[in-house]
């Protein structure tokens, strides 16, 4: 499932680490939340800036439009190299439960927090279907291998469904680096 492109915005660490996690996520899921403040965090400490773990975002908008517009939000944001900021800045303001508004104004917010300088180019590029192509294509692979539902990820091949606590990540990943070639 990994795409392993070098210099890919929407992922982080080594394109040549031994573990890669792919993360099929939603700007709206209060769980996608939870795992953006609980666990990656950690997982980045202690796995991604060691050079053993790769996490590759894949956009699965499942609750609606805003939704849609997120994930384009974020490719804007990712344009300027502020994708893990912008999530970031998402997912620390996210309600415990519920969905939240995310209306083209708070996305912009969002973008300042995370530090994307040209605000206008955001404005655009936010607005641009042409990036529709790409959220559909992850759409497409999620559905492809079954996952409907946010968080999901896949671990060298290792489904974890759902906000699961840190250790159920280190675990996996453990498992996968000392299985590695």
């Amino acid at each position: 499932m990994s795409r392993r492109i070098d210099g890919d915005p929407l992922a982080i660490g080594a394109v040549d680490a031994p573990v890669v996690m792919v993360a099929y996520s939603d700007y709206r899921c209060p769980f996608c939340a939870k795992f953006s403040r609980d666990v990656e965090a950690a997982l980045i400490d202690k796995y991604v800036d060691e050079g053993i773990l790769r996490i590759e975002w894949r956009d699965l908008p499942i609750f609606g439009e805003q939704s849609m517009a997120e994930d384009l939000a974020g490719h804007a944001a990712a344009a300027q190299g502020k994708f893990w900021e912008f999530g970031t800045a998402v997912y620390a303001s996210s309600p415990d439960r519920g969905h939240p508004d995310l209306t083209s104004e708070a996305l912009r917010s969002f973008a300042a927090a995370a530090g994307v300088p040209d605000q206008d180019r955001f404005d655009r590029q936010a607005a641009d279907p042409s990036v529709d192509q790409d959220i559909y294509a992850d759409m497409l692979e999620a559905n492809t291998i079954g996952v409907a539902s946010t968080p999901s990820f896949v671990i060298n091949g290792t489904p974890i469904l759902g906000a699961q606590p840190l250790g159920v990540f280190e675990q996996v990943t453990e498992a996968a680096a000392g299985s590695a070639p």
